[in-house]
């Protein structure tokens, strides 16, 4: 079992930055690829990035890509989102989420936190 607590979000302006912050507790961190995904209201929860279980590798949602960065620091069991030239359209609740294999479909992570709300205001 791993228990994942998401913290960070907010309000910004556009063009603002944020860094979100996911900490893992339970089974062995550095078991586990991480993703960072994001649902706005009234929309599917979607796919914003993901990192390989050694940080070694990382992908991102075209419309995130060049503007966020996903990292972990497996000796502090956290990963993090940072988001830079935030725009409205990036306001969502955003889930961490944790799975032994590396990818991008949000049905394949076992593991995900409460959520934390980031709002991009114009």
């Amino acid at each position: 079992q791993v228990q994942l607590v998401e913290s960070w979000g907010g309000l910004v302006q556009a063009g603002g930055s944020l860094r979100l912050s996911c900490a893992a507790s339970g089974r062995t961190f550095s078991s586990y690829a991480m993703g960072w995904f994001r649902q706005a209201p009234g929309k599917e929860r979607e796919f914003v990035a993901a990192i390989s279980r050694s940080g070694g590798n990382a992908y991102y949602a075209d419309a995130v890509k060049g503007r966020f960065t996903i990292s972990r620091d497996n000796a502090k069991n956290t990963v993090y989102l940072q988001m830079n030239s935030l725009k409205p359209e990036d306001t969502a609740v955003y889930y961490c989420a944790a799975d032994r294999l590396y990818g991008l479909d949000q049905y394949e992570y076992d593991y995900w936190g409460q959520g934390t709300q980031v709002t991009v205001s114009s």
